[in-house]
């Protein structure tokens, strides 16, 4: 009996595009981060290709073979998307959607795909509100298109002028909806100013916990503070900021942690903006904790990834300390002699947040820094 199709989980041909000598190795890898993306949605990858292109085809970034070659798969596997785990121009993603319309093929990029995450995880309005956003900026009135309504407060498009094209009058609508949004935000931004200067004022230090998507910051949070927040092994499990309280023997005080949204490559400005909420909490912490995924083969990469971003937030001075996580599952020799000689500086430490081991070791290398001790 032929299996049916469950029509309620999309079915996406994922597709990369890149140079022609880019290495296979981390191609592979590419399209494994993007697979582990489709399945943080909630769809199913039903065939992962790449293409070798010295640039992308000028009107639809894949070219008139690969759409026909898409055309037929889709047909054969009942796929229902097509997602290029690239940044795509506006006008190629529109052309190449175009094309595919009329096969049932929705298209999508590397952003749309993690903005649509975005917007399935967010759970404060704050953070709605920043995707919201984010997705205007980023797809312009695509958005309509892409099951991401805009909320209706600030009324309609409002009258035409003459002559007006359609187009002009999405720009125009999605340009005071922009301005709006931007209103509506930086309200949050001024109560979440006074908290941090509430806390100043009582003399609470902050502690910030950073990293690669899905490295284990907020297990880490909930083992540090006995927090019961939601942790996932999935990308993007956390959008919002939580801030818990956690005593420190050594220092004799207590403090507060925050978690953050995590990072991943290839994370463009415009998204790294949209979220000012969770990122600020990083940017004005005295002290950064740099969780990193001690079983992940790909961990010297993604420190560096989460590195670059650190640096385009203006955080590069700002102390930091170094924490492998998830030893209880890495093999037994992850390079730990290694580790703490290139990152001495950075003060490495060894835990896993699932099995709370090596939490106290970390407590005390926070305080010394708190305090200020070599």
């Amino acid at each position: 009996m032929e299996n049916k199709i469950d029509k309620s989980i999309p079915r996406a041909i994922l597709i990369d595009v890149v140079p022609p000598m880019y290495p296979k190795a981390e191609i592979a890898d590419r399209l494994l981060e993007a697979e582990s993306l489709v399945k943080t949605y909630g769809g199913l990858v039903v065939v992962k290709a790449m293409q070798r292109r010295g640039a992308p085809d000028y009107r639809t970034f894949i070219g008139s073979g690969k759409i026909e070659e898409i055309r037929k798969l889709a047909k054969e596997l009942g796929a229902t998307h097509l997602i290029i785990n690239c940044q795509v121009k506006f006008r190629q993603i529109y052309a190449l959607g175009e094309e595919l319309r009329k096969d049932g093929i929705e298209v999508w990029d590397r952003i749309d795909l993690i903005l649509k995450i975005f917007a399935k995880h967010a759970r404060t309005t704050e953070a709605k509100l920043e995707i919201e956003l984010a997705s205007i900026r980023h797809m312009g009135p695509r958005i309509y298109g892409m099951g991401m309504e805009l909320s209706r407060q600030g009324g309609g498009i409002g009258t035409s002028g003459v002559g007006e094209t359609n187009t002009e009058i999405m720009k125009r609508h999605l340009k005071e909806k922009s301005r709006l949004l931007l209103g509506q935000i930086s309200k949050y931004e001024r109560v979440r100013e006074t908290h941090r200067a509430a806390r100043k004022r009582q003399g609470f230090q902050t502690v910030s916990i950073v990293g690669y998507t899905n490295a284990g910051k907020t297990s880490l949070l909930n083992s540090l503070t006995k927090r019961k927040e939601y942790a996932a092994n999935e990308l993007f499990a956390t959008l919002d900021t939580r801030v818990g309280k956690m005593w420190l023997a050594d220092a004799g005080k207590e403090i507060l942690v925050s978690d953050t949204i995590g990072f991943i490559q290839d994370l463009p400005p415009e998204l790294l903006k949209a979220f000012t909420s969770t990122l600020s909490e990083a940017v004005d912490a005295d002290i950064l904790i740099h969780v990193i995924d001690a079983a992940d083969s790909k961990r010297d990469m993604k420190i560096e990834v989460v590195e670059d971003i650190l640096a385009r937030l203006g955080l590069e001075n700002t102390p930091k300390i170094y924490v492998y996580n998830k030893i209880d599952i890495a093999r037994k020799r992850f390079g730990k002699t290694e580790i703490l000689e290139e990152f001495a500086e950075f003060d490495p430490q060894f835990v896993s947040a699932h099995k709370k081991t090596g939490l106290e070791e970390l407590k005390s290398a926070i305080a010394k820094k708190i305090l200020g001790i070599k």
